[in-house]
Protein backbone atom coordinates (compact mmCIF):
# COMPACT_ATOMS: atom_id res chain seq x y z
CA UNK A 1 0.00 0.00 0.00
CA UNK A 2 2.96 2.29 1.44
CA UNK A 3 4.39 1.73 -2.25
CA UNK A 4 1.05 2.58 -4.35
CA UNK A 5 0.25 6.00 -2.30
CA UNK A 6 3.88 6.94 -3.18
CA UNK A 7 3.51 6.37 -6.41
CA UNK A 8 0.00 8.17 -6.39
CA UNK A 9 1.72 11.10 -4.55
CA UNK A 10 4.68 11.73 -7.31
CA UNK A 11 1.63 11.36 -10.23
CA UNK A 12 0.02 13.84 -8.47
CA UNK A 13 3.06 16.18 -7.59
CA UNK A 14 4.26 15.43 -11.69
CA UNK A 15 0.48 16.87 -12.22
CA UNK A 16 1.28 20.09 -10.40
CA UNK A 17 4.21 21.09 -12.06
CA UNK A 18 4.17 22.58 -15.36
CA UNK A 19 6.20 20.75 -18.34
CA UNK A 20 9.23 22.76 -18.89
CA UNK A 21 10.73 23.71 -22.31
CA UNK A 22 11.99 20.72 -22.86
CA UNK A 23 9.02 18.26 -22.47
CA UNK A 24 6.59 20.66 -24.50
CA UNK A 25 9.35 20.15 -27.09
CA UNK A 26 9.05 16.83 -27.08
CA UNK A 27 5.38 16.20 -26.21
CA UNK A 28 5.36 18.75 -29.72
CA UNK A 29 7.38 16.04 -31.66
CA UNK A 30 5.46 13.33 -29.97
CA UNK A 31 2.27 15.27 -31.17
CA UNK A 32 3.46 14.71 -35.15
CA UNK A 33 4.68 11.23 -34.22
CA UNK A 34 0.68 10.33 -32.89
CA UNK A 35 -0.69 12.14 -36.48
CA UNK A 36 1.21 10.41 -38.78
CA UNK A 37 0.59 7.28 -37.06
CA UNK A 38 -2.77 7.83 -36.68
CA UNK A 39 -2.86 8.42 -40.78
CA UNK A 40 -1.51 4.98 -40.40
CA UNK A 41 -3.80 3.17 -38.01
CA UNK A 42 -6.94 4.86 -40.03
CA UNK A 43 -5.39 2.87 -43.10
CA UNK A 44 -5.27 -0.55 -41.22
CA UNK A 45 -8.74 0.07 -39.99
CA UNK A 46 -10.47 0.25 -43.32
CA UNK A 47 -8.90 -3.61 -43.35
CA UNK A 48 -11.20 -4.87 -40.60
CA UNK A 49 -14.30 -4.24 -42.35
CA UNK A 50 -13.19 -5.71 -45.47
CA UNK A 51 -12.25 -8.47 -43.50
CA UNK A 52 -15.58 -8.89 -41.68
CA UNK A 53 -17.04 -8.29 -44.89
CA UNK A 54 -15.32 -11.16 -46.83
CA UNK A 55 -15.75 -13.21 -43.95
CA UNK A 56 -18.63 -14.44 -42.29
CA UNK A 57 -19.33 -11.05 -40.43
CA UNK A 58 -22.26 -9.10 -40.78
CA UNK A 59 -22.78 -6.35 -43.86
CA UNK A 60 -24.05 -3.80 -40.55
CA UNK A 61 -21.04 -4.17 -38.55
CA UNK A 62 -19.06 -3.60 -41.60
CA UNK A 63 -20.37 -0.49 -42.69
CA UNK A 64 -20.02 0.68 -38.90
CA UNK A 65 -16.45 -0.14 -39.13
CA UNK A 66 -15.59 1.17 -42.67
CA UNK A 67 -17.73 4.50 -41.51
CA UNK A 68 -15.08 5.45 -38.16
CA UNK A 69 -12.37 4.10 -40.49
CA UNK A 70 -12.90 6.81 -42.94
CA UNK A 71 -13.88 9.63 -40.18
CA UNK A 72 -10.40 8.29 -38.60
CA UNK A 73 -8.52 8.66 -42.14
CA UNK A 74 -10.24 12.61 -42.58
CA UNK A 75 -9.80 13.67 -39.27
CA UNK A 76 -6.59 12.21 -39.40
CA UNK A 77 -5.33 14.24 -42.23
CA UNK A 78 -6.83 17.35 -39.93
CA UNK A 79 -4.46 16.84 -36.83
CA UNK A 80 -1.43 16.24 -38.76
CA UNK A 81 -1.84 19.69 -40.97
CA UNK A 82 -2.44 21.04 -37.46
CA UNK A 83 0.87 19.35 -35.78
CA UNK A 84 2.75 20.44 -38.81
CA UNK A 85 2.72 24.34 -38.44
CA UNK A 86 5.43 25.99 -37.02
CA UNK A 87 3.12 27.40 -33.88
CA UNK A 88 1.27 24.23 -32.67
CA UNK A 89 -2.29 25.24 -30.50
CA UNK A 90 -1.51 24.49 -27.09
CA UNK A 91 -4.93 22.74 -26.55
CA UNK A 92 -3.61 20.70 -29.94
CA UNK A 93 -2.81 17.41 -27.58
CA UNK A 94 -5.59 17.80 -25.04
CA UNK A 95 -8.22 17.91 -28.26
CA UNK A 96 -6.25 15.27 -30.35
CA UNK A 97 -6.47 12.85 -27.51
CA UNK A 98 -10.56 13.37 -26.69
CA UNK A 99 -11.31 12.98 -30.64
CA UNK A 100 -9.62 9.82 -30.59
CA UNK A 101 -11.04 8.85 -27.55
CA UNK A 102 -14.29 9.69 -28.80
CA UNK A 103 -14.44 8.48 -32.00
CA UNK A 104 -13.96 4.89 -30.74
CA UNK A 105 -17.39 5.88 -28.61
CA UNK A 106 -19.24 7.15 -31.71
CA UNK A 107 -18.04 4.34 -33.74
CA UNK A 108 -19.61 1.79 -30.82
CA UNK A 109 -22.88 3.63 -30.99
CA UNK A 110 -23.11 3.31 -34.70
CA UNK A 111 -22.23 0.01 -34.37
CA UNK A 112 -25.36 -0.30 -31.65
CA UNK A 113 -27.52 1.24 -34.26
CA UNK A 114 -26.95 -0.54 -37.17
CA UNK A 115 -26.47 -3.77 -35.52
CA UNK A 116 -27.64 -4.20 -31.85
CA UNK A 117 -27.65 -2.32 -28.73
CA UNK A 118 -25.69 -4.92 -27.40
CA UNK A 119 -23.15 -4.33 -29.80
CA UNK A 120 -22.32 -1.26 -28.48
CA UNK A 121 -21.25 -2.84 -25.14
CA UNK A 122 -20.06 -6.56 -26.24
CA UNK A 123 -18.08 -5.59 -29.46
CA UNK A 124 -14.33 -6.41 -28.31
CA UNK A 125 -12.56 -5.40 -31.05
CA UNK A 126 -13.87 -1.48 -31.31
CA UNK A 127 -13.98 -1.56 -27.48
CA UNK A 128 -10.12 -2.27 -27.80
CA UNK A 129 -9.59 0.38 -29.52
CA UNK A 130 -9.64 2.50 -26.27
CA UNK A 131 -6.66 1.09 -25.16
CA UNK A 132 -5.11 2.39 -28.57
CA UNK A 133 -6.49 5.86 -27.62
CA UNK A 134 -4.80 5.54 -24.23
CA UNK A 135 -1.48 4.08 -25.11
CA UNK A 136 -0.81 7.05 -27.69
CA UNK A 137 -0.97 9.59 -25.33
CA UNK A 138 2.52 8.04 -23.91
CA UNK A 139 4.11 9.92 -27.52
CA UNK A 140 3.20 13.00 -25.90
CA UNK A 141 4.93 13.10 -23.21
CA UNK A 142 2.45 14.91 -21.24
CA UNK A 143 1.15 13.53 -17.60
CA UNK A 144 -2.19 15.52 -18.05
CA UNK A 145 -3.11 14.53 -21.39
CA UNK A 146 -3.09 10.69 -20.70
CA UNK A 147 -4.93 11.11 -17.43
CA UNK A 148 -7.53 13.07 -19.51
CA UNK A 149 -7.67 10.62 -22.31
CA UNK A 150 -8.05 8.05 -20.01
CA UNK A 151 -10.27 9.31 -17.69
CA UNK A 152 -12.48 10.70 -20.56
CA UNK A 153 -12.61 6.38 -21.87
CA UNK A 154 -13.73 5.55 -18.15
CA UNK A 155 -16.74 7.98 -18.36
CA UNK A 156 -17.27 7.28 -22.13
CA UNK A 157 -17.49 3.89 -22.15
CA UNK A 158 -19.86 4.15 -18.59
CA UNK A 159 -22.42 6.21 -20.33
CA UNK A 160 -22.99 4.12 -22.77
CA UNK A 161 -23.66 1.26 -20.60
CA UNK A 162 -26.05 3.70 -18.97
CA UNK A 163 -27.35 4.65 -21.95
CA UNK A 164 -28.05 1.24 -22.76
CA UNK A 165 -29.50 -0.05 -19.69
CA UNK A 166 -31.52 3.15 -19.99
CA UNK A 167 -32.71 2.62 -23.37
CA UNK A 168 -33.37 -1.41 -23.43
CA UNK A 169 -36.91 -2.52 -23.23
CA UNK A 170 -36.40 -6.25 -23.30
CA UNK A 171 -33.48 -8.41 -22.75
CA UNK A 172 -30.01 -7.49 -23.87
CA UNK A 173 -29.04 -10.53 -25.57
CA UNK A 174 -27.86 -10.71 -29.06
CA UNK A 175 -26.89 -13.73 -31.10
CA UNK A 176 -24.14 -12.70 -32.42
CA UNK A 177 -23.18 -10.85 -29.40
CA UNK A 178 -23.60 -12.65 -26.36
CA UNK A 179 -25.93 -10.89 -23.13
CA UNK A 180 -24.61 -8.39 -21.36
CA UNK A 181 -23.55 -9.02 -17.54
CA UNK A 182 -22.83 -6.36 -15.28
CA UNK A 183 -19.60 -7.95 -14.08
CA UNK A 184 -18.19 -7.44 -17.65
CA UNK A 185 -18.86 -3.98 -18.01
CA UNK A 186 -17.56 -3.19 -14.59
CA UNK A 187 -14.33 -5.13 -15.37
CA UNK A 188 -13.73 -3.15 -18.96
CA UNK A 189 -14.36 -0.21 -16.46
CA UNK A 190 -11.27 -1.32 -14.35
CA UNK A 191 -9.56 -2.67 -17.19
CA UNK A 192 -9.07 0.95 -18.69
CA UNK A 193 -8.24 2.30 -15.63
CA UNK A 194 -5.59 0.53 -15.32
CA UNK A 195 -4.16 1.19 -18.77
CA UNK A 196 -4.44 4.70 -17.91
CA UNK A 197 -2.53 4.16 -14.62
CA UNK A 198 0.14 1.79 -16.33
CA UNK A 199 0.40 4.94 -19.56
CA UNK A 200 0.40 7.51 -16.68
CA UNK A 201 3.81 5.74 -14.64
CA UNK A 202 5.31 5.30 -18.17
CA UNK A 203 5.06 8.75 -19.13
CA UNK A 204 6.04 9.82 -15.48
CA UNK A 205 9.26 7.98 -15.58
CA UNK A 206 9.96 9.03 -19.30
CA UNK A 207 9.70 12.78 -17.82
CA UNK A 208 11.78 12.36 -14.78
CA UNK A 209 14.58 10.35 -17.40
CA UNK A 210 14.28 13.29 -19.66
CA UNK A 211 14.79 15.49 -17.19
CA UNK A 212 17.31 13.76 -15.44
CA UNK A 213 19.07 13.63 -18.78
CA UNK A 214 18.87 17.45 -19.11
CA UNK A 215 19.35 18.49 -15.58
CA UNK A 216 23.01 19.57 -13.71
CA UNK A 217 22.74 18.14 -10.33
CA UNK A 218 24.01 20.37 -8.39
CA UNK A 219 22.16 23.36 -9.49
CA UNK A 220 19.07 22.21 -10.74
CA UNK A 221 19.45 24.01 -13.99
CA UNK A 222 19.72 22.74 -17.54
CA UNK A 223 22.55 21.15 -18.73
CA UNK A 224 25.04 21.41 -21.84
CA UNK A 225 22.89 18.53 -23.14
CA UNK A 226 19.60 21.33 -23.23
CA UNK A 227 21.76 23.80 -24.74
CA UNK A 228 23.27 21.58 -27.40
CA UNK A 229 19.71 19.72 -28.63
CA UNK A 230 17.09 22.54 -27.41
CA UNK A 231 18.95 26.02 -27.65
CA UNK A 232 19.49 25.96 -31.35
CA UNK A 233 15.59 25.60 -32.21
CA UNK A 234 15.24 28.83 -30.25
CA UNK A 235 17.29 30.57 -32.22
CA UNK A 236 15.93 29.61 -35.44
CA UNK A 237 12.62 29.91 -34.42
CA UNK A 238 13.43 33.94 -33.42
CA UNK A 239 15.63 33.97 -36.84
CA UNK A 240 12.32 32.85 -38.85
CA UNK A 241 9.99 34.70 -37.19
CA UNK A 242 12.03 38.65 -36.65
CA UNK A 243 12.22 38.29 -33.25
CA UNK A 244 15.48 38.92 -31.74
CA UNK A 245 17.04 36.79 -28.65
CA UNK A 246 20.09 37.74 -26.49
CA UNK A 247 22.22 35.25 -25.58
CA UNK A 248 24.35 35.67 -22.18
CA UNK A 249 27.72 33.88 -21.41
CA UNK A 250 28.31 34.50 -17.67
CA UNK A 251 30.79 33.55 -15.44
CA UNK A 252 31.04 34.41 -12.04
CA UNK A 253 33.90 35.79 -10.76
CA UNK A 254 37.30 34.10 -9.25
CA UNK A 255 35.79 31.49 -8.16
CA UNK A 256 38.36 29.36 -7.93
CA UNK A 257 39.46 31.35 -5.08
CA UNK A 258 37.00 30.32 -2.75
CA UNK A 259 37.49 26.77 -3.51
CA UNK A 260 40.56 26.88 -2.49
CA UNK A 261 40.06 28.64 0.67
CA UNK A 262 37.13 27.26 1.41
CA UNK A 263 37.17 24.17 -0.29
CA UNK A 264 34.91 22.26 -2.65
CA UNK A 265 31.86 22.03 -0.48
CA UNK A 266 31.68 25.62 0.67
CA UNK A 267 32.04 26.16 -3.21
CA UNK A 268 29.22 24.24 -4.49
CA UNK A 269 27.43 26.22 -2.04
CA UNK A 270 28.53 28.96 -3.32
CA UNK A 271 27.50 28.24 -6.47
CA UNK A 272 24.17 27.46 -4.95
CA UNK A 273 23.43 30.72 -3.55
CA UNK A 274 24.32 32.14 -6.93
CA UNK A 275 22.37 30.23 -9.08
CA UNK A 276 19.03 30.59 -6.51
CA UNK A 277 19.63 34.90 -6.37
CA UNK A 278 19.86 34.81 -10.26
CA UNK A 279 17.14 32.65 -11.04
CA UNK A 280 14.68 34.14 -8.27
CA UNK A 281 14.72 37.30 -11.14
CA UNK A 282 14.42 35.12 -14.06
CA UNK A 283 11.21 34.29 -15.57
CA UNK A 284 10.15 30.90 -16.94
CA UNK A 285 11.10 32.64 -20.54
CA UNK A 286 14.90 33.13 -19.49
CA UNK A 287 16.28 29.78 -19.04
CA UNK A 288 19.86 29.54 -17.33
CA UNK A 289 22.27 26.74 -17.93
CA UNK A 290 25.06 25.53 -16.86
CA UNK A 291 28.03 24.85 -19.20
CA UNK A 292 30.92 24.61 -17.29
CA UNK A 293 32.43 24.74 -13.23
CA UNK A 294 30.86 28.46 -12.87
CA UNK A 295 30.16 29.25 -16.66
CA UNK A 296 26.68 29.81 -17.22
CA UNK A 297 24.28 30.52 -20.60
CA UNK A 298 21.23 32.58 -20.25
CA UNK A 299 18.75 33.22 -22.64
CA UNK A 300 17.08 36.01 -23.15
CA UNK A 301 14.32 37.16 -25.79
CA UNK A 302 15.05 40.84 -25.63
CA UNK A 303 17.12 43.31 -27.83
CA UNK A 304 20.84 43.63 -27.00
CA UNK A 305 20.33 46.98 -25.46
CA UNK A 306 17.46 45.79 -23.40
CA UNK A 307 19.25 42.34 -21.86
CA UNK A 308 22.48 45.03 -21.16
CA UNK A 309 19.84 46.54 -18.64
CA UNK A 310 18.28 42.77 -17.63
CA UNK A 311 21.73 41.46 -17.23
CA UNK A 312 23.13 44.94 -15.55
CA UNK A 313 20.33 44.07 -13.04
CA UNK A 314 21.30 40.64 -12.61
CA UNK A 315 24.96 41.95 -11.64
CA UNK A 316 23.90 44.12 -9.04
CA UNK A 317 21.23 42.15 -7.29
CA UNK A 318 24.37 39.19 -7.12
CA UNK A 319 26.86 41.78 -5.57
CA UNK A 320 24.11 42.86 -3.06
CA UNK A 321 24.03 39.25 -1.81
CA UNK A 322 26.78 38.22 -0.11
CA UNK A 323 27.25 34.32 0.49
CA UNK A 324 27.97 33.08 3.96
CA UNK A 325 30.04 30.12 4.08
CA UNK A 326 29.57 29.49 7.79
CA UNK A 327 27.92 31.05 10.57
CA UNK A 328 31.23 32.74 12.30
CA UNK A 329 32.86 32.96 8.59
CA UNK A 330 32.64 36.79 7.11
CA UNK A 331 30.31 36.59 4.21
CA UNK A 332 32.11 36.72 0.47
CA UNK A 333 30.64 39.18 -1.70
CA UNK A 334 30.20 37.39 -5.41
CA UNK A 335 30.27 39.11 -8.74
CA UNK A 336 29.73 38.20 -12.08
CA UNK A 337 31.03 38.70 -15.68
CA UNK A 338 28.85 38.60 -18.75
CA UNK A 339 29.07 39.00 -22.25
CA UNK A 340 26.31 39.05 -24.55
CA UNK A 341 25.48 38.38 -28.66
CA UNK A 342 22.43 39.55 -30.38
CA UNK A 343 20.73 37.04 -32.94
CA UNK A 344 19.87 38.31 -35.24
CA UNK A 345 22.54 40.81 -35.61
CA UNK A 346 25.89 39.12 -34.27
CA UNK A 347 24.85 35.68 -35.45
CA UNK A 348 21.95 33.56 -36.69
CA UNK A 349 23.01 29.85 -34.99
CA UNK A 350 24.35 28.88 -31.43
CA UNK A 351 27.76 28.59 -32.08
CA UNK A 352 27.75 31.90 -33.67
CA UNK A 353 26.34 33.56 -30.87
CA UNK A 354 28.45 31.23 -28.29
CA UNK A 355 31.79 32.52 -30.27
CA UNK A 356 30.69 36.47 -30.20
CA UNK A 357 29.18 36.50 -26.39
CA UNK A 358 32.96 34.42 -25.63
CA UNK A 359 34.48 37.21 -27.03
CA UNK A 360 32.88 39.88 -25.11
CA UNK A 361 32.94 37.73 -21.85
CA UNK A 362 37.01 37.61 -22.28
CA UNK A 363 36.69 41.64 -22.59
CA UNK A 364 34.93 42.24 -19.20
CA UNK A 365 37.15 39.94 -18.10
CA UNK A 366 40.36 41.91 -19.22
CA UNK A 367 38.78 45.19 -17.99
CA UNK A 368 38.29 44.30 -14.45
CA UNK A 369 35.52 41.58 -14.37
CA UNK A 370 32.30 42.39 -12.48
CA UNK A 371 31.05 44.17 -15.28
CA UNK A 372 28.55 43.38 -18.79
CA UNK A 373 29.67 43.60 -22.59
CA UNK A 374 27.19 43.80 -25.42
CA UNK A 375 29.81 45.17 -27.24
CA UNK A 376 33.54 45.03 -27.99
CA UNK A 377 34.32 48.89 -27.20
CA UNK A 378 32.48 48.80 -24.40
Amino acid sequence: MSTLRETLDDLAAALRERPDDLLLEIGAGGELLVARLRLLVAGLLLLLPLLNAFTDGQLSDSLAGLAGAVGVALFSWVWLRMAQRKRRPAWLPMVSSAFDVSLVSFVLVLLGLLSSPVATLNSTVVWGCYFLAIFATALRQDLRVTLFAGSLAVAQSALLWLAVLALADGPLVSADYGAVHASSQLQRLVLLLAATLVTAVIVFRAQRLTQWSSTDGLTGLHNRSYLNTQVPSKVESARREGRTLTLALVDLDHFRHINAELGHLAGDRALRHAVAVLRRELGREEPMIRVGGEEFVLMLPLPIGAAWERMEALRRKLEASPFLPEPDVEPRKLTLSAGLACCPQDANDLSGLMKRADQRLRVAKAGGRNRVVAREGD
